[in-house]
């Protein structure tokens, strides 16, 4: 059975370096890093009283780790403000935005043509930490990365995101 069912002449996984992030309905601009979607579901065991010699097991809490979400310092204000709806010094009293310092999120991965491949939904997600600027160094050739951590209530896999057909180009 082929892994890629439009595709049955495709043998290759899809690349990691072609991805968007889109909140509030707008893709943000230059985020280059996504940690993975990760999940972990606590194994609970038990024994019955017949059976000594071995355990059982069920699962119990899933928890789903936070997604950290790096770029290149810019002038666009999106991580700084999603990051001041849960902490703000000069609030007046109101440091956390309770009406809107979540949102959902979606993670969308693109194969090497472009072609929207597979999206994820990320649920209730907040900033729990903001990175503005990093270690300067007037020694490094580096670029200036912010970064800013999810925490999340869980994602699921977009099912309408089917696999696209891919084109091939005839030579002349």
């Amino acid at each position: 059975m082929p892994q890629f069912t439009a595709n049955p002449h495709r043998f290759d996984p899809y690349k990691n370096f072609k991805f968007r992030v889109k909140w509030d309905g707008r893709y943000v601009a230059g985020i280059s890093k996504v940690s993975p979607l990760r999940r972990t579901t606590e194994v609970l065991r038990y024994r019955e009283g017949g059976d000594p010699s071995s355990s059982r097991k069920l699962p119990g809490r899933t928890e789903y780790d936070a997604i950290t979400l790096e770029r290149g310092v810019t002038h666009d204000e999106e991580f700084e403000q999603w990051a001041n709806k849960t902490w703000n010094l000069h609030a007046g009293g109101q440091e956390v935005s309770l009406p809107d310092f979540r949102k959902d999120i979606v993670l969308e991965l693109f194969n090497e043509a472009g072609q929207l491949a597979i999206a994820y939904h990320v649920f209730r997600c907040w900033v729990s930490e903001y990175q503005a600027l990093p270690e300067l160094d007037a020694n490094a050739a580096a670029v200036a990365i912010q970064l800013m951590r999810l925490e999340n209530e869980g994602w699921e896999r977009d099912y309408s995101v089917v696999e696209p057909v891919e084109a091939s180009y005839n030579e002349p």
